[in-house]
């Protein structure tokens, strides 16, 4: 029983340094999107405002863009679940993790340097809450990914035993979990964020 309750101890500390691990990584790729605006061109800060005065003037929700984004959410989760299995996909799926933290932060930071006060305004409906809850997705994914990962390491090549069919299961569990709250996420994004940005 003692060891028992020392072995559910250990596991619970080592997931809680992973969370904190991943929590904060994803702050330093955050900060440093945000930064990196800062360290490019006048020219390619003046690309960008007018990429992005064009994306959101013709930013208009339509099934098609419904289903576009769906695909890309869905795409991403499961090529890191995917990757979770694969053993040898974990820096991969710590790329894929940060490389997004980055982007929200250059996003973030394009925006308001672009348009001032009124970025302020538009990063809130562009980005928040639903491209933050995907951040939030993400590192559940990635979490549950790279505890798998770690698990299948430790069996195959530490003769650690695991349940198998029992981590297999809750696994998908949590894959199906993440696409239905991106789904939600989706729907929110397309149709309700959208016809916020348009009133701006």
């Amino acid at each position: 029983m003692k060891k028992r309750n020392k072995i559910l101890k250990n596991s619970t500390k080592n997931q809680k340094r992973l969370y904190l691990l991943l929590i904060g990584l994803a702050l330093l790729s955050f900060i440093i999107g945000i930064i990196f605006i800062f360290l490019i061109s006048n020219d390619n800060k003046i690309l960008i405002k007018d990429n992005l005065t064009s994306y959101f003037n013709n930013y208009n929700s339509s099934l098609e863009l419904f289903f576009k984004t769906l695909f890309n959410y869905f795409i991403y989760i499961i090529v890191i679940w995917i990757l979770g299995i694969s053993i040898i996909g974990i820096p991969l799926i710590l790329f894929m993790y940060l490389f997004k933290f980055f982007v929200f932060g250059f996003s973030l930071s394009s925006i308001i340097n672009s348009f001032g006060f009124k970025g302020i305004v538009i990063s809130l409906l562009d980005l928040f809450p639903h491209k933050f809850s995907f951040l939030i997705i993400l590192l559940l994914i990635t979490f549950y990914s790279l505890s798998f990962s770690i698990k299948l390491i430790k069996n195959l090549f530490f003769k650690k035993v695991i349940n198998l069919k029992e981590a297999m299961s809750k696994y998908f569990k949590i894959l199906i979990i993440c696409l239905s709250i991106s789904l939600i996420i989706t729907l929110y994004e397309v149709f309700i964020s959208s016809f916020f940005i348009k009133l701006l």
